[in-house]
């Protein structure tokens, strides 16, 4: 296992409530197209194939936070997607999880999509997955 897949599992794990593994990580990036953007204090997972890009995931250490990180990792990401061929970038987020949405929306993202129930919460609830789509191409001069 690569020192890249602890590097993120040990960041991840500071981020979300159900971290990816280590191996997890090992086994994504080992996938044809994916790649990762990596800061001191987060980083962004892409896998870009043909035309299409998606946000796998994206962490930034809670203290981190409210500064930009994230935003500077979905544009480093996007530019790595473009500099790879993608003309879109897709992702889901949980509906509840209002600081990421937003940061989605201020890049240039919009809401393309909706499916019900798809995260399932530590308390047994289940919440909607929305779905958003950057035209990187929109984006050009």
């Amino acid at each position: 296992m690569t020192d890249q897949a602890h590097r993120l599992a040990a960041l991840h794990a500071t981020a979300f409530d159900a971290p990816w593994t280590a191996a997890a990580f090992a086994g994504l990036l080992d996938q044809f197209g994916v790649f990762a953007v990596e800061s001191p204090d987060g980083f962004i997972l892409m896998r870009a194939i043909a035309d299409e890009a998606e946000i796998l995931t994206l962490a930034v250490r809670p203290e981190a936070r409210g500064r930009g990180q994230g935003a500077r990792l979905v544009a480093d990401g996007a530019a790595g997607a473009s500099a790879r061929g993608a003309d879109q970038v897709f992702l889901e987020v949980a509906e509840d999880n209002a600081p990421a949405r937003r940061l989605y929306l201020r890049a240039g993202f919009v809401e393309t999509g909706r499916r019900p129930g798809y995260y399932s919460r530590p308390d047994g609830s289940r919440v909607a997955a929305l779905l958003f789509t950057l035209n990187l191409s929109a984006r050009l001069p």
